[in-house]
């Protein structure tokens, strides 16, 4: 793309900033020292990308610890209800993200990402009203459903803001791939983890207070930040000219072409390669449900948290994120990436077991919150490692036309596996088996870690990030 690539350095200039060359000579397997190189020199839309990412996930790290304890604990949802509304959304956001995929590739990316961001304003700012809007839920419905009025109307507002934040996803991820080279691309996933994470943390601390004073602000504030990045989008990301914008004046048969473009997306969505990753990343994604519907519960009804206690405490996971990412993701780049995601599972499975320490109550209560913090450390560790790893494996398994739809599987496999970790955690808590779902998931952890190294054999070197590696092919 013309104009809007990463600028490329002198081939040897390039080499020496990787780590992976030492006077010509492949370096030893191991990890590169961490430098500022690893955010210097990206195109400049991926900065605002970032910047848009940042005020967006400051309005998600206002709600996330305190949705399950709001509506749970202060509105009276059944926790299963609450876990059945959070597995809803993820699954709605699934199928939003698949449409996403799919709009990113025909129509492009930036349309695509404005349009979901000013349909998420309404959406997330709607759950400030969940009780008033329960009023008009007809009650055969709610009879029928065997939940009350108000909890369906969580479930209702759950799922249509999953599908209008699902949108968003493979779009975001496409734009950065487009405008970074396969070598940076690590590090510009990378980066855009770091920026959300530092909205998050800032979230945190932020929804405690906020949350204390007026519970129903923290969803009113998520909505007025998506708000914001549709403007920051629409004003200062150029539209690119892959997916779909270069053909747009086209003069072509519209209900031919709407056929040919869902068989691409069809074919690039279904190819064996594509969907073993996506179940893969299934797998992990379970894990991350369980810091937004399990582990608040433990925190909060176990060791008695009030709402900014649990905030603050939930700042560990984007603190470790700031510190940690740019330099972990840009030392294990002389890795291949199935090696950095298995090591990403490796530290979900030691979170788990934490996590399982903290509920069943080792020691008194501030060993109990020690393990808590312990067990967001461990995760957040292995959710550096996975989410750029993986969006970069994925991104390399295609073509650039085909790579919107792609992400898109990935990312929806990601949020089918959240609604699923969040529906079967409240399950078991119900019904007082929460040992038994920790255990559970170690069990996941380990399968994947085992899948990965299984799947490494489906992918070349290059594909797997060894650019240097001297058995590329």
């Amino acid at each position: 793309m013309p104009g809007r690539r990463a600028r490329r350095r002198p081939v040897g200039d390039a080499l020496a900033g990787t780590g992976r060359f030492t006077c010509g000579v492949p370096e030893a397997v191991g990890v590169k020292r961490p430098s500022l190189d690893a955010v210097r020199g990206f195109d400049r839309a991926v900065y605002v990308v970032a910047v848009g990412q940042l005020i967006n996930v400051f309005g998600s790290g206002l709600v996330y610890p305190f949705a399950t304890v709001h509506f749970h604990l202060q509105v009276g949802i059944a926790l299963a209800v609450v876990g059945l509304g959070l597995g809803a959304r993820s699954v709605t956001t699934a199928a939003g993200t698949a449409v996403g995929g799919y709009l990113a590739d025909s129509v492009g990316r930036k349309p695509v990402m404005v349009s979901s961001m000013a349909l998420s304003a309404v959406a997330l700012a709607s759950f400030a009203f969940v009780p008033a809007l329960a009023a008009a839920v007809p009650p055969g419905v709610a009879a029928a459903a065997g939940v009350s009025r108000v909890g369906v109307a969580f479930v209702g507002v759950c799922v249509a803001s999953g599908f209008v934040a699902g949108l968003y996803t493979p779009a975001s991820s496409a734009m950065t791939a487009d405008l970074t080279d396969a070598e940076a691309r690590d590090r510009g996933y990378a980066l855009l983890k770091f920026t959300n994470n530092v909205g998050f943390g800032a979230g945190f601390v932020a929804g405690g207070v906020l949350y204390s004073l007026a519970s129903v602000s923290v969803f009113l504030l998520d909505g007025a930040t998506s708000a914001v990045v549709a403007v920051v989008l629409l004003l200062y990301v150029p539209r690119s000219d892959v997916g779909g914008d270069e053909e747009a004046d086209a003069d072509v048969d519209s209900s031919a072409e709407s056929g040919a473009s869902l068989a691409r997306w069809w074919a690039a969505a279904t190819q064996p390669r594509v969907l073993a990753l996506a179940a893969i990343n299934l797998g992990i994604a379970v894990m991350y449900a369980q810091m937004q519907t399990t582990v608040p519960i433990v925190a909060k009804e176990g060791l008695g948290l009030t709402a900014a206690q649990l905030g603050t405490l939930y700042v560990l996971n984007p603190l470790t994120i700031v510190l940690l990412q740019i330099p972990l993701v840009d030392a294990v780049a002389v890795w291949r990436r199935t090696r950095g995601l298995a090591l990403s599972a490796a530290f979900w499975a030691v979170s788990m077991v934490v996590a399982w320490a903290a509920d069943v109550g080792v020691g008194p209560v501030a060993v109990g919150v020690a393990l808590v913090g312990g067990h967001l450390v461990f995760r957040t560790v292995g959710e550096i490692l996975h989410s750029p790893l993986a969006s970069s494996l994925m991104s390399s398994l295609g073509t650039d036309a085909e790579r919107g739809t792609q992400l898109s599987v990935l990312e929806m496999a990601k949020r089918v596996g959240i609604g699923l970790g969040s529906f079967f955690g409240g399950l078991f808590f119900d019904y007082g088996l929460s040992t038994a779902w920790w255990g559970v998931l170690v069990v996941v952890c380990l399968g994947v870690a085992a899948a990965l190294l299984l799947f490494e054999r489906s992918v070349t070197p290059r594909e797997n990030g060894a650019f240097g590696d001297a058995t590329e092919s």
